[in-house]
């Protein structure tokens, strides 16, 4: 389902017209006066006016030549979007919000709440984690698993970063939620382009097995890296990581990844996970964090001698800037604070996270690609932060609790609010149905078959992203905002 959110927001549109995109189904207009989507914010004086170096022949997703997935750490959709106006986010009452979480230690039910706390604690984030805090679908553990984990802030808050950032009952912070006060940039996407509000984690587990269904709709343990058929689900891979620390990145993965069909199809990708590589093994304190970067150790990357397609943020930009942006690209973090993940780095991970995701989407604004792009930002898990909608259950690894999910496009039916059941599986169906002819990840359809499970992308379930473009509008004109932090 597809509600349009119209917020105060002036656009200047470039006059074009095509062909139509799928069928839509049912909108909203829910009132809202949110001074987020302020738009007049271009630090480099990018024009809107002029016309935009636009093919005319193309025809409807012909226009899509260019996919970029940016993937941000460890934040649940009600944390960030709980209050944007028309979303399924917090129930609230009187503005208030009218549901609660037992609190063991204060003995009371303590209610979600506004955080102005840039940095950040979280909860704990694995499968027993996820299942703790869901319990049987009434949403409601999320205190109780923290306390019951290593992370600080539990049942011990006495703590100063403790006290800080707590609720005005005493509650740890998996309870509080942000919006356009300290993730303005974010709301301001939404409000221009689009909100999925029922964008689910691929599993209810943390940053790799997440990182590993982007590419490939599976998270696995393999007894042989070089036989895809001798892998088994596993959503945990505490020991599988070891493979991957300090550099090195031996076949580890051996069922079959999204670019093993996009070289078969001669079609461009690259994979940009850190501000810096490492060259010289040991690197323990700089480069891409191997849970952010499992497609090195994918077998396939290295039977097409792939590797040299896992590069820094700093050559995606120089892609931009010499037109060398492949088909599909995506972008993970890496170190350095920029990930928001919970507490880490030495500045406020979240104002540094967002001012890293907005210089990424600035420089494809500024581009050429802009005309020709979607880009997909998403989390790739909850980080413990509440969030109270029940995930549905697909197959033995998920899904996940959700998160926040948005596209960004010149493209997308602007100010829309998508409601269809979502996953990071559905951005793998969205490329294969743009450059695939449909080809899905299929164990009976692979050149390569691996004993998956489930094809993650043929769930009955799962939406279809290609239903929130519309080719007959006029192309939306870039957006570049500021990047405070």
């Amino acid at each position: 389902m597809r509600r349009r959110w119209m917020g105060v927001l002036a656009v200047t549109i470039v006059p074009f017209a095509c062909t139509a995109s799928p069928s839509t189904t049912q909108r909203a207009t829910p009132d809202s006066s949110s001074s987020a989507a302020s738009s007049d914010t271009d630090p480099v004086g990018t024009s809107s006016d002029a016309s935009p170096p636009i093919d005319p022949d193309l025809k409807g997703f012909e226009h899509i030549q260019n996919v970029i997935v940016i993937v941000q750490e460890n934040r649940s959709f009600d944390h960030y979007f709980g209050t944007f106006p028309g979303a399924d986010g917090i129930p609230m009452k009187d503005g208030r919000p009218n549901v609660c979480v037992p609190d063991p230690v204060s003995g009371m039910c303590v209610p979600p709440y506004h955080s102005d706390e840039l940095v950040n604690i979280g909860g704990p984030h694995s499968t027993d984690y996820a299942i703790g805090d869901v319990n049987g679908g009434r949403m409601d553990g999320f205190i109780e698993q923290l306390i019951r984990s290593p992370i600080r802030c539990g049942e011990d808050r006495s703590e100063a970063i403790c006290r800080s950032t707590a609720g005005p009952q005493g509650q740890p912070d998996v309870m509080s939620y942000h919006d356009d006060r300290e993730i303005p940039n974010y709301w301001a996407w939404a409000e221009r382009f689009v909100l999925q509000d029922r964008m689910f984690a691929p599993t209810d587990s943390w940053t790799l097995p997440a990182h590993l269904f982007l590419v490939s709709a599976w998270s696995a343990t393999c007894t042989d890296p070089h036989d895809p058929m001798s892998c088994r689900s596993d959503t945990d891979l505490i020991d599988t990581l070891d493979n991957q620390r300090h550099g090195a990145h031996p076949p580890t993965y051996a069922w079959t990844d999204i670019t093993w069909l996009l070289d078969e199809a001669g079609v461009s990708w690259g994979y940009y996970p850190s501000e810096q590589m490492c060259d010289e093994p040991p690197c323990e304190h700089s480069g891409a964090t191997p849970a952010q970067n499992p497609l090195p150790a994918f077998t396939t990357v290295h039977e097409h001698h792939n590797l040299d397609r896992i590069q820094t943020h700093q050559d995606f930009i120089r892609s931009l800037d010499d037109g060398t942006l492949p088909t599909v690209s995506w972008l993970t973090p890496g170190r350095g604070g920029i990930s928001e993940h919970p507490m880490q780095g030495t500045n406020p991970a979240l104002t540094k996270g967002v001012a890293y995701v907005t210089r990424m989407i600035n420089h494809v604004m500024r581009s050429d690609y802009w005309w020709t792009s979607a880009i997909f930002l998403v989390w790739d898990d909850w980080g413990g932060f509440y969030d109270h909608v029940e995930p549905p259950v697909v197959d033995e690894n998920g899904y996940g609790l959700r998160v926040p999910g948005l596209v960004i496009s010149p493209w997308v039916e602007p100010g829309t609010i998508d409601s269809q059941t979502l996953s990071f599986d559905a951005y793998l169906k969205f490329i294969e149905d743009l450059y695939l002819d449909g080809e899905r990840l299929d164990p009976k359809t692979l050149s390569r078959p691996d004993s998956r499970p489930t094809v993650r992308e043929e769930v009955a379930i799962l939406g279809d992203i290609r239903n929130v473009f519309d080719f007959h509008q006029e192309p939306l004109p870039p957006m570049p905002l500021p990047p405070h932090g």
